[in-house]
């Protein structure tokens, strides 16, 4: 489609959601009532919620096992827990943060959020959306399944052979971690593929590249990064799966190369912890420039520093390797390559710095939490530079510095972004104010807590404290430290159980927010709260990057349109568009509600689960009823083919 053709489509200047084009819409857009409607749902924001929703459950869970081998911490020699129990814990507390937590999480915001700040009515691809997310809550499953029959894993979330082998660790307990994760991993893959064919092909008229919010520009960066760096990992977990059970020798010796794990491990380990760190900077880059009443500053420089971050994260894995006796030269490479990677984060840190420098801070809730990223972040990152030294990596590999650090990163930097983002977009979710007064209660707890907690691990690393293990003599000085470490984490509970207790009280009794409570700029503040099932009774159309505030920045004579423009009624239907300069291209008919998804994601399961005891005929079965249940989903309809104008 072509600018002139566009512009002689007609269209509806149409703003209000109670008129009977509204109402069109919703009886197309919305769930059918009941267990099967629910079941069967394909909206975003139903399923963007049931990820935060699940990936808070899985942060409590992860959170309670933490809480008790802290205790077996505490005090030097106790034995609150046997060293195998201790190794069963650690490992399930670090998949589960970081795997079943960490990434869902922002997973959850960004399916929920993406098509509302981009202007479109779903993702490109809903029902792959909705098979990602059960196939993301079986695969949780399968792994503590696995837990409840006395097969945890217990080698580590990193699971290093060769004690992940079969000849040092001969029960199921790596084989459900494998095969979790291989699951987990189809999952990712295919919903980070969704990401991209939405932010690039289904951005709202006019919305240019250069005008997405930093949210998307995190998002499709990680999303491109998931199609390169989830299948090493996938393959990692599949030779080791085939070593265990079928007896090749991917890792094992005399042929087999133990260090081939880490490799392939580490090629997708560290490109994931931007993976789960870029969605959670570009959240505080959306935000806090509304909750400091100006745009962000230098927003191109913070869009470029995500992208670059991202590549070069590619290129530090084997810092996670200085000591394993590799060449000269690698090290080299890899350690400069670890140390240049600050200089893109250091961007988006100087940015927010500066933007709220110049303008007028709302020192609400919110903003507590996103200043305390920024400390949070940068303390991760000094940490992190050190460690990217060869000669320092050696005194500190395998301490518990390192063990901070990762807290640090994969934790503060992520959780912290994450309950900014919850009190901001809370309101706009369910139409209601979190209560301010727990809310600082709950960032105060929080923020203390996390720092007691993780901070002295830095310490305790320096003191020479080995990381993975259950107990420790006395005689060593770290017997004040591991105390205050534990205390510190039972703080940092208790404030994210104030927040669980916020949001059942708001859900109840909180105060009605309105479309816009935070005079917010972005498209998704347009829409009522919570939004409809079809977000826009017509597609606005852009003309700047803050359409809200167009008038008291002075953009003239550049306006968006946001009440004038397609209303696309002829059944569920959305708008492509260019990549480059959101031109429209043509209007795409969009699926209706299917329980293929949930079928086929369980389809699937099944099949792990005859995998993991070698029920070959359960395997050949769900895999032929999976085909069947693929076969019916993608069989071709009319209704759904595009119609160009």
């Amino acid at each position: 489609m072509t600018a002139a053709e566009y512009d002689r489509v007609p269209r509806l200047a149409v703003r209000d959601y109670a008129s009977p084009l509204a109402e069109k819409l919703r009886h197309l857009w919305e769930t059918k009532p009941g267990v099967i409607g629910w079941l069967a749902s394909v909206d975003h924001k139903e399923i963007g919620l049931r990820y935060i929703v699940t990936a808070f459950i899985f942060l409590i869970v992860g959170g309670i096992e933490a809480l008790i081998f802290r205790i077996q911490l505490s005090q030097p020699n106790l034995t609150v827990l046997t060293p195998e129990q201790y190794n069963e814990l650690f490992t399930m507390h670090g998949a589960t943060m970081i795997l079943w937590y960490a990434f869902p999480i922002l997973t959850g915001f960004s399916v929920y959020l993406q098509p509302l700040v981009i202007g479109t009515r779903d993702m490109a691809m809903p029902r792959l959306n909705a098979f990602t997310y059960w196939l993301f809550v079986l695969s949780g499953i399968y792994l503590y399944v696995g837990f409840a029959l006395g097969a945890a894993p217990n080698a580590g979330w990193f699971n290093y052979v060769p004690y992940a082998s079969k000849a040092f660790n001969p029960g199921l307990n790596i084989d459900f971690y494998a095969l979790s994760n291989i699951l987990l991993g189809i999952s990712t893959t295919l919903g980070s593929l969704n990401f991209v064919v939405t932010i690039l092909h289904m951005r709202a008229p006019g919305m240019s590249i250069n005008r997405m919010p930093i949210l998307s520009w995190g998002t499709l960066t990680i999303s491109v990064g998931n199609l390169f760096a989830m299948p090493s990992v996938t393959l990692a977990f599949f030779l080791l799966y085939m070593d265990r059970q079928f007896g090749t020798h991917f890792y094992q010796q005399p042929t087999g190369q133990p260090l081939l794990w880490q490799h392939l491990f580490w090629m997708w380990g560290h490109p994931w912890v931007y993976v789960i760190v870029l969605p959670a900077i570009s959240l505080v880059s959306d935000a806090l420039p509304v909750l400091c009443r100006r745009p962000l500053v230098g927003y191109t420089a913070v869009a470029l520093a995500t992208v670059l971050t991202m590549v070069l994260g590619f290129g530090v894995w084997l810092h996670h390797m200085f000591a394993t006796g590799l060449p000269g030269l690698a090290l080299g490479f890899f350690s400069a390559v670890s140390i240049i990677i600050v200089i893109p984060s250091a961007v988006s840190a100087f940015a927010w710095l500066a933007t709220i420098w110049t303008g007028q801070p709302v020192l609400n809730t919110a903003f507590h939490f996103f200043a305390g990223f920024i400390v949070v972040f940068v303390i991760g990152g000094v940490s992190g530079f050190m460690t990217g030294s060869v000669p320092v990596d050696w005194q500190l590999t395998d301490t518990y510095f390192v063990v901070a650090h990762i807290h640090y990163v994969l934790i503060g930097w992520n959780l912290f972004a994450v309950m900014g983002a919850s009190y901001f977009w809370f309101p706009k979710v369910t139409g209601k104010l979190l209560d301010e007064r727990l809310g600082r209660w709950n960032f105060w707890l929080m923020f203390v807590g996390f720092n007691v907690g993780f901070f002295p691990m830095h310490i305790s690393g320096l003191l020479g404290m080995p990381r993975r293990i259950y107990t420790f003599p006395e005689g060593m000085g770290l017997d004040w430290l591991n105390l205050i470490t534990t205390i510190g984490s039972y703080v940092f509970a208790f404030g994210f159980l104030l927040f669980l207790i916020n949001i059942v009280l708001s859900l109840r009794h909180g105060v009605e927010a309105g479309p816009n409570p935070w005079d917010a700029a972005t498209l998704e503040w347009t829409t009522p709260s919570p939004p409809p099932p079809y977000n826009y009774v017509v597609l606005p159309t852009l003309a700047t990057r803050e359409p809200l505030w167009e008038t008291r920045l002075d953009e003239a004579p550049f306006h968006s349109d946001l009440g004038k423009g397609l209303p696309l009624d002829h059944g569920k239907e959305a708008l492509a568009t260019s990549t480059l300069d959101g031109q429209p291209e043509a209007i795409l008919r969009m699926p209706e509600d299917s329980l293929m998804p949930l079928l086929l994601a369980l389809a699937l399961t099944l099949m792990f689960a005859g995998l993991i005891v070698k029920l070959w005929w359960l395997v050949i079965a769900s895999l032929l009823i999976g085909l069947l249940f693929q076969l019916i989903w993608l069989w071709p309809r009319a209704q759904l083919a595009e119609r160009r104008l």
